[in-house]
């Protein structure tokens, strides 16, 4: 299979220029909106394949499921979600192996009923063991038998999609009305990314699309009114890793292996203080907009 050329996702035209190279990865920025993605997008990767194949070794690693299934894990997602959907039936795009469902329903019992969609069969086999209900293939290719929802999440999707666009266009088709998308993508314009650049290890081939907050309120469709962009989640480890590594790629085994370590410190008694300090500087980037990522809360119309 050939790569995939591509148009903006964000604004639908094709005036693209050279922004960055990163191995075999070209990187390009719409002269319309700004918008930055792939293009050429990596075949495997704009058709789905590797999520089937090779990227299973990271997402059912013991040390990726361990940790999204600690207490800890979602935490920031959790709030904000609770902020605006106490209660309903609540669609998980990209759900993988149900974690964030899991967690939805662990800590808050009998508030939701709960679905997780995904194109890569043996994570959501994983999920089901978990009790999770599941729906399989394509989420733009489903029929949800008339089913509404009162929310719908892309927790870290849309930054993998060929074309984010339709995903939200077909999340507000089957949103209750006043009902809310969440969505979590990596944040182009963090202070990992302006002190890295090419050498931060999420410009990687899987990542399609590289967001700012102006470009995620481009990227919203009609039928949603933007409620909310906010940044949050900061690890400094990855900036200290990368910036000593000088970019050299990192295996789905060392992120799967960081993602172990830095839950476990979460859930350490004696580093509560650390926490607190960590919390007061994570919050002063997202105020700043310089956190890892940007969560953007919509509302259908």
């Amino acid at each position: 299979m050939n790569s995939c050329f591509r148009k903006c996702p964000a604004c639908g035209r094709d005036e693209a220029q050279a922004h960055l190279e990163k191995g075999g990865l070209k990187l390009v920025r719409c002269g319309h909106c700004s918008m930055i993605y792939a293009n050429p997008a990596p075949a495997e990767f704009a058709s789905g394949q590797y999520y089937e194949n090779t990227g299973l070794e990271y997402y059912l690693s013991p040390a990726k499921l361990e940790s999204d299934y600690a207490a800890v894990r979602f935490e920031r997602e959790l709030r904000v979600f609770r902020r605006y959907c106490s209660h309903g039936t609540v669609l998980d795009v990209g759900c993988s192996s149900g974690a964030f469902l899991f967690q939805l329903k662990t800590h808050f019992p009998g508030a939701y009923e709960v679905l997780g969609t995904d194109v890569s069969g043996p994570p959501l086999d994983y999920a089901e063991s978990r009790g999770i209900a599941v729906l399989r293939g394509n989420f733009l290719e489903p029929d949800f038998g008339g089913k509404k929802f009162d929310a719908i999440t892309f927790w870290a999707v849309l930054e993998h999609l060929l074309e984010p666009k339709r995903f939200l266009e077909r999340a507000a088709a089957i949103l209750k009305p006043g009902g809310f998308c969440f969505a979590l993508v990596p944040n182009m314009k963090s202070l990992a990314a302006r002190l890295l650049g090419a050498r931060y290890r999420y410009v990687y081939p899987q990542h399609l699309n590289y967001f700012t907050r102006a470009t995620v309120t481009k990227l919203v469709p009609d039928p949603f009114a933007l409620v909310e962009v906010r940044s949050t989640h900061f690890n400094p480890i990855v900036l200290w890793q990368d910036w000593h590594r000088g970019g050299e790629e990192v295996s789905n085994q060392d992120r799967a292996e960081l993602l172990k370590r830095t839950t476990a410190y979460k859930q350490k008694p004696l580093l509560k203080p650390v926490k607190k300090l960590y919390g007061i500087g994570e919050r002063a980037l997202g105020v700043l907009q310089l956190a890892d990522n940007l969560t953007a809360v919509l509302r259908r119309k």
